[in-house]
């Protein structure tokens, strides 16, 4: 069985909830990535911002990116796996809440990210299109 450990990219980094969006814009130009968890004071996941929360709810509604906070783009329960959770069941998550990334815990810590890439490339082909399926009718 495959599980999230081994095919998550380790070592996310982490956008502080009081930091600014701009400070997470800089952030993911820096590393390349599109999306960073939200983490609190108290070190746990609070959300995730992605370039596009950026773009939509705050340049777009008009918002100051340095006064804006990345807190304040964290919505509800945030969706994630166990590192210890196989491919099926990341499978299933993605499908069922309609996300590309989930941030993978291990005793209640972030220790990685899994994209819809990483799953795409250790399923079978028809279950990828099954993925690809299920996340694109949005």
């Amino acid at each position: 069985m495959t599980t999230a450990r081994e095919i998550m990219t380790p070592g996310a980094e982490c956008i502080g909830e009081q930091e600014s969006v701009l400070q997470a814009a800089r952030k993911m130009a820096e590393l390349g990535v599109g999306a960073l968890p939200i983490c609190g004071r108290d070190d746990r996941l609070k959300g995730m911002v992605t370039d596009r929360d950026i773009v939509i709810k705050v340049l777009g509604a008009g918002q100051d990116p340095g006064k804006a906070t990345a807190g304040d783009l964290s919505q509800g329960e945030v969706v994630t796996v166990g590192a210890d959770d196989s491919v099926e069941e990341i499978l299933r998550t993605m499908t069922t809440h309609k996300v590309r990334r989930l941030p993978v815990i291990d005793k209640h810590r972030l220790v990685g990210i899994v994209a819809q890439a990483d799953v795409a490339r250790a399923l079978p082909d028809p279950q990828v299109g099954d993925l690809l399926d299920a996340l694109s009718s949005e």
